[in-house]
């Protein structure tokens, strides 16, 4: 089962809580797939190529690189159930439902708690991955931005 982690963006929109994640992701030698909202495929694009101007995030778009999925590290798309460049990190943003691989290692669900049809669906998606077996934690922001573990 994958660990799953729900991010409560209260400070940060998630085009600027993504990059920081995937900076992470990519240190650590690992692909991302990133689902959100096809209408926001270039939103997130253009945030992951502009929010760490030091960090280079290499990625596809789906619709736009379907050539090059399968070296792309990071694919961005809004079908969660493609892994063309054979992901074991998947991000789901805009509400997306998880859908996870046997091989998916860790998921993180971005959900804006200003939203409370985003928290309503964040609280559904947790109780149906926690009956699926999965270890689940939840981060909420602090008035600094940063993240503190609270499940």
């Amino acid at each position: 089962m994958a660990a799953v982690a729900f991010y409560h963006l209260t400070r940060h929109s998630a085009d600027e809580a993504l990059p920081p994640l995937l900076v992470k992701t990519m240190a650590a030698g690992k692909r991302a797939v990133i689902c959100c909202d096809e209408a926001r495929l270039g939103q997130f694009s253009t945030a992951i190529w502009s929010r760490q101007p030091e960090s280079w995030l290499p990625h596809g778009v789906a619709g736009k690189d379907d050539d090059d999925a399968g070296v792309c590290p990071i694919w961005l798309t809004g079908d969660a159930s493609v892994n063309p460049n054979d992901s074991t990190f998947f991000f789901f943003l805009d509400g997306r439902k998880p859908q996870l691989p046997a091989d998916a290692e860790r998921a993180f669900i971005l959900f804006d708690g200003h939203l409370e049809t985003a928290v309503a669906e964040a609280r559904a998606q947790w109780k149906t991955l926690k009956d699926a077996g999965h270890e689940l934690s939840y981060w909420q922001q602090e008035e600094t931005g940063s993240w503190t573990r609270s499940a």
